[in-house]
């Protein structure tokens, strides 16, 4: 799949097409890594002169550009796990919630929880009731922090890595100008490992290309070989690509 990508860079830049007028994004790091590294081997051109990576560094990349767009400022710094069950730590504990009376959700537990909330659009309510039946009589308890959460991630500038996701998408959607600046920008988009994308992935990806505008737009992936389910991917997205984005006139 990976190779059929790369090839398509190549054609893509024999034919005069500008390096930065690319997109290339995949799942994880060491598949950034592999994808940009087999292009630089192919055309001898350097990655930097793309935009290429993982959606979250992509999105990061946007991000940084027009965070004060979203209330962030420019240096806004990005939690890693540890961080992110630290800060949620402080979130309960402002809520004086007395987790040593009954069983109560870990920190860990909770990011899982909220992650999974962003990366699938549900609701958490609903997440609650179908998947997290053992801390459901935590609800209210659970809505507070998430929210609290939210609320302490922005005065301190911060956001995690779900956040890259969700503001980016949200960046678009909100800000026309900004939108469209990025379309005319990137006449072709290509995914690597689509199978792993979940639905915010792919919103992020369409909001891009623009609707119907599939002509510029390029994923690779196989149905078969999703494993990230649990993190909300969804392999509908490969499925349903053709109907979601077909060109039209």
């Amino acid at each position: 799949k990976t190779r059929t990508l790369t090839y398509r860079v190549a054609y893509l830049l024999h034919h005069a097409i500008s390096p930065e007028a690319i997109l290339l994004v995949t799942f994880t790091n060491k598949a950034a890594r592999e994808m940009l590294g087999r292009v630089e081997h192919l055309t001898g051109l350097e990655p930097h002169r793309m935009w290429g990576g993982t959606f979250h560094s992509v999105c990061a990349r946007m991000l940084r550009r027009h965070a004060p767009l979203l209330g962030y400022n420019d240096s806004f710094s990005i939690l890693d796990e540890r961080d992110q069950r630290d800060l949620l730590r402080v979130c309960i504990t402002d809520l004086d919630v007395p987790i040593k009376k009954r069983r109560f959700p870990s920190a860990k537990v909770l990011a899982g929880l909220f992650s999974l909330q962003i990366n699938t659009r549900q609701p958490l309510q609903d997440l609650l009731d179908d998947r997290y039946t053992q801390i459901v009589e935590w609800s209210d308890v659970i809505h507070e922090i998430s929210d609290r959460y939210v609320s302490r991630k922005q005065s301190a500038n911060v956001m995690d890595y779900d956040d890259l996701l969700q503001r980016c998408l949200q960046l678009l959607q909100e800000n026309e100008k900004v939108q469209d600046s990025y379309r005319s920008q990137f006449d072709h988009i290509l995914v690597d490992e689509y199978q792993d994308t979940n639905i915010l992935q792919a919103e992020i990806v369409e909001a891009l290309a623009g609707e119907g505008q599939g002509a510029n737009l390029m994923v690779v992936g196989d149905d078969s070989q999703s494993i990230y389910a649990f993190r909300g991917a969804n392999y509908d997205n490969i499925l349903r690509f053709p109907e979601r984005n077909t060109a039209t006139e």
